[in-house]
Formats: C-alpha cells, structure tokens, sequence
C-alpha cells in the first residue's frame, strides 16, 4: 500500500510539474510576443513622426547603425524604400499581411518564423498620410531558443524538485499509513489510538465483524464440545450394556432391562443425530425456503392430534384454539416449528399440567402461541434457552429424552421467516412462547 501511494504521488508531482513547465512556456509566450509587438508600434510611429518624405529615410536609416528594418511600400505593392535592400530588388508587397490590415484598418502586424534565420520575424506596418505604408520589422529569437539556451539550467531545477517531492511524497506517505499500521496490530484497543475521523465508521464495522467472528468461532467451540457429549453419554451407554449381555455378566432378567436402555439410548442418540443435522442445514445458506400460503391453524390442530399420545404418557392434557389463519411460509417448517414447540411445553410440564396452542391474529398479523403450566423460566435463563444444548433442568431433560436442540431450530425458522419471538415464563407456573409472523389473513 505504502508503494502505491508513494507511486501516485511522485506521479502526480511529474504530471504537475509538465503542466506547470508547459502552462508557463505558453505564458511567457504570449507575453513575449505581445512584448516584441507593442515594440515595434512604438518604433513605427516614431519613425513616421520623424519622416515626410523617401528623402529623409534615406539620409536618416541608410549607412546608420539602425537594429531594425524600415520599408515604405506604394499604392500598388512596389517596394520604393528599404534600408536593407536596394529599389527594385524586393517583390510586390501588396498582399503580405500587415500590409493588407494596414490599407483596411491604419495599421496591422504579423509574424512569420524563418527557417534560414531560426527566428520569428515581427512586421508593423502603418498607414502614411499619402496613401503610402511604413513598415518596421525586426528579428527576434523564438521562444523555443530562448527555452533551448536555459534547458539546462530548467532541466535542473525540475530534477530538484522532483526529489525533493520525492522525499516529501515518503514522508507524507508514512505519516498517512501509521495510524493504520497501528490499528492493523490493535484492533481491539481502536478508542486508545489517534486515527483519522473518515476511518471511524469503516473501523468500527471491522471491529463488529471481528467480535462476532470470534463469537462464531467460540459458539461452534462450544457447539462440538456439546455434540461430543452428548454423543458420548448414549453411546457410553450402548457400549456398557452390550459388553454385559456379550460377557454372560447379565443374567436373563437383566438382559431384558439392558435391551430396553439400548434401545432407548439408540433412539436418543438417533434423535439428537437428527437435530444436529437439521441444525446444520438451517445454519447453511443452501436452505431452501418455499413459502406458499400456509394455514397455521390446521398446522397446530394436526400435531396436537399427532401428539396426543405424547402428553398422555407425561400426564399433561393437551388442546388447540383459535381459527383459520393463513400465512406466507414454508409448511414443512412451520411443522417443525409447532412440533418442537409443543414438544418442549410437554416435556417440561407437570403431571395433570396442561398444554394450549392457539393460532390467532394480532390486529394485522398472526401469532402462534405455546403456553403449558409447567416448571417455568427464572429470568436469567430466559435469554438463554433459545441456545443450542442449554437447558434449564438437565436432569429432566435426559429422563424425558430432550436434545437441547428443540428451540435452537425453532429460533433458526422464526429468524428465516423474518418472524418475532415473545417469551414470557414465571418459576412454578409455566410458559409462554409466542411467534408472531409478519402479517397474514384471519377467517
């Protein structure tokens, strides 16, 4: 970076210098020009306020040292003086230039360059009172020689400033880099170091991708700790018991019991395989979402019914309420989603407790509502169960068969839906989770 900059720089200082070296060679052209021009207008009104006649030309401009050229020209082009030439030696002058604007205007002036010279020939010419034009005209060096003759001395001013930029630029370039390069090494302590206002915004976006990046990593940390233990625990099991009934240790009446707890630790552990891989496709960006319009209230009567058997097993009554409500989702997940809701409303519930699912609208929107009077949340651990594997009672999750995976998939589908979830819970009375979804249709 700090070589780019560096590189910018310098180029722009040697771009800057041209357009600098060219605007002041146009400059000081022009002024030069209309320097030699003014000149020669003064000298031809002298000279036509010092003469009225050939005569006095030739006594006055002829065999004298005079650093200009002095040409009178007729009515019809002929050249009748010229202190440089003799009479009849120049060619018809009638239609140079200055001579032209002369007879229209008073007076006119051109310049031509002469290659055999190498200068820039400057002409005046004004109107006599006769009808005759008085020319002055004199040679002056172009610019490009005078530029030519001091390009040496230019070429080495140019290289010196040059460097100095050069040096200018590096310094420059590494006042503007520090604060970066410091903050590249100290992400976390961006508020201690003095850097540039306009970074602030773009800083502090790194900085929030950087915590939840580290928070990301720490969850998928904490995550494979989890999966490994709970992976464990069944499988622990599993072995133990099979290597009972393998050995003869287990007598008849215990190989009975040890099948039944392989049996049930496999559907356990079968159960949490299948949530982790669910899991896993909600956390992908490959999950495909087809939402078409969904009645959430034939959703909720269906896996009441579906887990009827269920609630009767924990003791827990279980029942559907509200209306026909239609929403735009994806129906196997809004199945899932009322399923591991109801799930969890019956799993942590009473014996004689009881689990209501209402499907109903709030002003413009539809809401799910899960409500049991079971074991309830204390506040610090409301902001939590939504978490993959946290429970509140460990010890009732395991009897009951719980992965601590339920609400982490339900939050997953809330969140893909663009949903709302409300959680309110008292310890000992029981708890209510409520989805609330965009907007749908009552009827």
């Amino acid at each position: 970076m700090k070589k780019k900059i560096n590189t910018y720089l310098l180029f722009t200082v040697f771009l800057t210098l041209m357009a600098t070296l060219m605007i002041a060679v146009a400059i000081f052209h022009h002024m030069y020009r209309e320097q030699v021009i003014e000149d020669m207008q003064t000298y031809s009104y002298v000279v036509k306020n010092l003469i009225t006649s050939e005569e006095d030309l030739q006594g006055k401009f002829v065999d004298h040292e005079v650093d200009m050229r002095i040409t009178v020209i007729g009515e019809n082009g002929e050249v009748l003086f010229d202190n440089e030439a003799g009479e009849g030696v120049l060619d018809n002058h009638a239609q140079r230039p200055e001579i032209v604007s002369a007879r229209d205007s008073g007076e006119g002036y051109s310049v031509r360059h002469s290659d055999t010279l190498e200068q820039d020939m400057y002409y005046y010419a004004v109107m006599l009172e006769n009808g005759k034009v008085l020319r002055v005209s004199k040679g002056a060096s172009s610019i490009w020689r005078v530029f030519k003759s001091t390009m040496i001395g230019l070429a080495g001013i140019a290289v010196l400033m040059f460097i100095l930029c050069m040096v200018l630029a590096r310094y420059l370039t590494e006042n503007l880099i520090r604060p970066i390069e410091r903050l590249a090494g100290n992400l976390g302590e961006m508020e201690e170091i003095d850097t540039y206002e306009e970074l602030v915004p773009f800083l502090s976006t790194i900085q929030e991708q950087h915590k939840d990046i580290m928070k990301g990593a720490k969850m998928r940390q904490e995550f494979t700790a989890n999966v490994s233990h709970e992976l464990k625990t069944p499988l622990t099991s599993i072995s133990g018991y099979a290597e009972l009934i393998e050995t003869g240790i287990a007598g008849e009446k215990e190989v009975s019991r040890f099948a039944r707890e392989i049996h049930r630790n496999s559907d356990r552990l079968l159960t949490l395989i299948n949530d982790i891989i669910r899991l896993s496709e909600l956390d992908s960006d490959m999950t495909q979402i087809s939402c078409t319009p969904v009645n959430l209230y034939d959703i909720a009567t269906s896996c009441v019914e579906m887990l009827q058997l269920s609630a009767e097993n924990h003791g827990v009554t279980i029942a559907s309420h509200g209306f026909r409500c239609i929403v735009q989702a994806d129906k196997g997940m809004m199945e899932e989603l009322v399923y591991n809701l109801c799930d969890n409303a019956i799993r942590y519930n009473n014996a004689g407790g009881r689990v209501d699912v209402t499907v109903s609208m709030r002003g413009s929107r539809v809401y799910l509502s899960v409500k049991d009077t079971g074991i309830g949340i204390q506040e610090k651990d409301q902001e939590r169960i939504f978490e993959r594997f946290y429970r509140v009672d460990k010890s009732r999750s395991k009897l009951t068969g719980g992965t601590g995976l339920g609400l982490a998939i339900v939050k997953h589908i809330v969140a893909q839906h663009h949903a709302e979830l409300e959680l309110t819970s008292e310890v000992g009375k029981g708890t209510e989770i409520t989805v609330l979804f965009p907007e749908g249709i009552g009827a």
